[in-house]
Parts: structure tokens; sequence; C-alpha cells
């Protein structure tokens, strides 16, 4: 078996990179990445160590990819900011995650690879999940299950009706969801595209737009101030969190029995049962690390953010006997043991 993963060299990437190596001990795993995000370098010894290829390449461009056929292609490259394009040009958010994708479907075609796609939970439309009703608890906002469609106790499903603008991050990744349909439709291609919410742990270079558990837990390990943004400054607002081991843990099952899988496309998050409010976090920062950090409030609402996001998985579990196994407070332990090993490494990040 071969395998090419692209962003391979990225948290996610770098991550099922490793497990399938140690899943599949006969097959050639190969990441390929170009380096653009400032850390990405550091996961290239561990691949190494794990007998994981390192190609250097960008998706973005066709005469950059390996040589040589493959059996499937995992798509982990992304910009994974959801306010890249904002403030600045969308120029490599589209190149990257629109066109990166066409150009995988491409090379998929050519080797007749199956193809795995991690998308987002972002593809939602931002208003209909704003507009809908909420409750403020003591730590937390809370979502009413108001009998809306799409929306419910369990979170939001993929029959959320999908009109309306959902980021131009959210908007590339639904974008290429809808051409993954069409390869399907028009070459036969088998593809799989799990629509992920939230994923943290180890080997996670935490952002304020992007990976904001890796970030929470850095800061409390080495006493950064933090900032509760939007919604009044509370800090109540609410995401689910999957531990990367569990999403790989999903994604080699899917591997293994790939043609049962073909067509899948939903939701894989860690659901109701494994979110938190930033409040909640910081609680759980404390208790873990023994270390308070410095905090502050910014009650401005940032564009693109959202009150609440849980993902509804019933139609993930329904299928497979699959369900998240590390709850948030492992996710915290898993990240906070991991700074400290690295702690040379990442301050020099800063």
């Amino acid at each position: 078996m071969r395998i090419l993963v692209t962003g391979g060299a990225g948290f996610v990437g770098s991550n099922l990179a490793v497990r399938m190596r140690e899943s599949f001990p006969g097959a050639t795993v190969v990441a390929m990445d170009n380096l653009y995000r400032r850390g990405s370098e550091l996961t290239l010894p561990r691949l190494q160590r794990h007998g994981v290829g390192f190609h250097r390449g960008d998706v973005r461009d066709t005469a950059s990819f390996p040589q040589g056929g493959f059996d499937f292609l995992v798509e982990c490259s992304a910009e994974p900011s959801v306010l890249a394009g904002l403030s600045e040009s969308p120029d490599y958010l589209v190149h990257t995650n629109l066109v990166g994708a066409y150009n995988c479907l491409e090379r998929a075609k050519a080797w007749k690879a199956g193809t795995l796609f991690l998308s987002s939970s972002r593809v939602y439309p931002i208003a209909r999940l704003e507009a809908h009703a909420w409750r403020e608890e003591a730590t937390r906002f809370v979502w009413e299950d108001a009998g809306a469609a799409g929306i419910s106790a369990h979170g939001v499903a993929e029959d959320l009706p999908m009109a309306g603008p959902r980021s131009l991050y959210g908007w590339s990744k639904h974008s290429a969801e809808l051409l993954i349909e069409e390869y399907r439709a028009a070459f036969g291609l088998q593809a799989v595209v799990n629509r992920c919410g939230m994923i943290a742990g180890p080997w996670q270079f935490g952002k304020v737009d992007q990976g904001v558990v890796s970030l929470w837990v850095q800061a409390h390990v080495f006493g950064r101030p933090l900032q509760y943004m939007g919604y009044g400054g509370t800090g109540k607002q609410v995401r689910d969190v999957l531990h990367v081991d569990d999403l790989s843990d999903l994604v080699i099952e899917q591997l293994r029995d790939f043609s049962r899988w073909d067509g899948w496309l939903g939701n894989v998050a860690g659901g109701a049962g494994n979110s938190a409010s930033l409040l909640e976090l910081t609680r759980l920062c404390e208790d873990i690390t023994g270390r308070k950090t410095a905090l502050s409030a910014s009650p401005d609402t940032r564009a693109a953010d959202l009150r609440v996001f849980i993902g509804d998985c019933r139609r993930l579990h329904a299928r497979t006997p699959w369900r998240p196994r590390r709850p948030v407070s492992r996710i915290v332990e898993d990240l906070s043991s991991w700074i400290i090993e690295q702690r040379s490494q990442l301050e020099a990040l800063q």
C-alpha cells in the first residue's frame, strides 16, 4: 500500500501519517508539505523517526507532486484560519484550499487512488447558526432545542439548510466538497469526506485564529496572558473538541474498509459530550497545569465568530461503533505534557 498525505507536516496531517505507518507496517507513507506554516518544520524529525517519507511539495503546483502512483491520497492541506482573506488578499486561501483540492483530485484520478478529504464544520452558514435560540448558563452558552431544521440538542446536523455566507475559509472547504461529489459522479473516484469540528492534541502549534485549545494550554504553561474575545467578553462561547488520536482511529477504520465508506460525507466531531466553553477550558487548564494566567476581556465579537458550535454525529454513529474515547480533560493533559517536553522549541516560535 502507498499513501500520500498532503499537508503531511501540519498538525493533523503529521499525526495521521504517523498513525498510518504504525497501523499499516508494510505501507509506504509519504507526507507532502510546503512548510508554509511556521512550526511545521519541527514535525519532520518525528516523521522520519516513524518511517514516514517527506516530500517538499505544494498542492497549488501540480508539478511538485511526487512521481509514481499511490493507492490513497489523504488531503489534509489547507489554510486553516477562519479569518484568512478577511484582512488581506484571499489569494493563498483560494489557491490552497480550492485549487489545491482540484489538483489533488486530478492526481487521485490519474492514480485511481481512493481520496479521503478532511473538510470542516465551518461549511455551515454563520447567520443560521447565530440566529438559533440560545440561553446563558453559569459557565457557557447553550443552544435551545427549538425544533429548527438541522439544529437540536445534539448539535448541527448535515441536513441544516446551506444557503448563506460561511466565511471565505468555509466557502473554500464547501466548494471542495462539491467538487469531490462531481468527481465521484463523472469519473467514478472513490472518496470519503470527514466534516471535522475542532481538533486538538499534541503537535498543534496554537494561534488565536486556529488551534485555540493548544494556545490556551501553552498560555498557562508559559504564563502568557489571554483574552476572552467577543460575546460580552464572558468566555462562554462553546465548541466541541475531538482529540487528534480519536480522529486517527476513525481514519484508520475508513482506510481499512474504504469501499464501504466510499461516498461518506458527514460530521466527525467531539459532539455535545465532548465540548467546552473558553471559561471551562480555562478552569481545566488551571487544574491540570497548576498555573493561572492573566485574563482580560474584549466584548466586541470578531467577524465570522460563532457563539456555539457542536457537531451532531448521529449519522456517523449509525454506521460505526467508533466514538470519541478521549475527553476534553485528556486533551488538555496530553497537550500539557507535550508542551513541557517541547518547551524550548515552542518558546522559540513566539
